[in-house]
């Protein structure tokens, strides 16, 4: 029934001019839409992301949006010369290398939005 259906990812935010420098200068991510309600609006890849005011922000643990690149370090390296900075893990079975962990059939490496949302870039190894 939904898989038709456009979909949007709503992400909360506590200071929405600082998180939009965030995603338009360190993500490139094009100017959105501020819509009445106060939403701001991207659109990426065929989806969108909405940016909405959260006065608390989240408290997530986990991943908000995962973003599928093809060359992983290469995506990497690049949003670390737009001032991204990515988590580092060293667990049992969860361990990354230059910012990469290998996880079944896919690459990731993970970060933060300057609000708390835990964002991911993937890479499938098929």
């Amino acid at each position: 029934m939904l898989t038709g259906a456009p979909m949007t990812t709503m992400l909360p935010v506590i200071d929405m001019a600082r998180a939009r420098r965030f995603y338009e200068d360190c993500l490139g991510f094009r100017p959105g839409e501020l819509r009445p309600d106060g939403k701001f609006i991207y659109n990426v890849g065929g989806a969108r992301l909405a940016l909405f005011h959260k006065p608390e922000g989240t408290q997530a643990e986990h991943t908000a949006v995962s973003f599928q690149v093809t060359h992983i370090a290469a995506s990497v390296a690049e949003l670390e010369r737009s001032g991204v900075v990515f988590e580092d893990y060293d667990q049992p079975g969860f361990r990354t290398v230059d910012h990469v962990c290998v996880l079944g059939a896919e690459k990731a490496a993970w970060f933060k939005d300057t609000e708390g949302n835990f964002l991911c870039l993937h890479e499938d190894l098929e």
